[in-house]
């Protein structure tokens, strides 16, 4: 049997080009995934579990939560290791929205950050991105303090 070289490599980038993105799935369906990946995030905080923690965060995840922003997961781990030491929580978060892409890879989640009291002192927002294995990661994750300003 005699191979065309330019086919097997048109099939080789075809195969390539679909080992790397996720199955396509509807907005919604990705809204409703994120909603719950994002609860399930913030239960690792309730449940004191930082290795839980851990397996939310994207290899190379940016977050701003610091005097600096924090790359990679490591450094976020490390970083947010402050936050799941001693029995109780320090704050919560839960998502209130979600939007997500037309094509179903990339959303953001925003809500909510409240203080042990339950008092809101904050919002957070994250980006999500679907892995080739249709799991959400965290991308990118940023908080705002709660202003109590009135505006115009």
């Amino acid at each position: 049997m005699r191979l065309h070289l330019p086919s097997v490599l048109a099939f080789a980038v075809m195969l390539s080009a679909c080992a790397s993105s996720p199955p396509p799935i509807p907005r919604a369906e990705a809204q409703r995934q994120v909603m719950a990946t994002e609860r399930a995030f913030a239960k690792t905080m309730a449940d004191r579990d930082r290795a839980a923690f851990a397996t939310f965060l994207d290899t190379n995840a940016v977050f701003f939560s610091g005097p600096r922003a924090l790359h990679g997961k490591g450094e976020v781990v490390s970083w947010w290791a402050r936050f799941y030491a001693g029995p109780n929580a320090p704050f919560s978060w839960e998502p209130d929205t979600v939007e997500a892409l037309e094509s179903g890879d990339l959303a953001l989640s925003t809500g909510p950050v409240y203080d042990p009291g339950g008092k809101r002192i904050g919002r957070f927002n994250s980006i999500w991105r679907r892995e080739r294995d249709s799991t959400w990661r965290v991308v990118f994750d940023k908080s705002e303090g709660v202003c109590d300003c009135k505006r115009p």
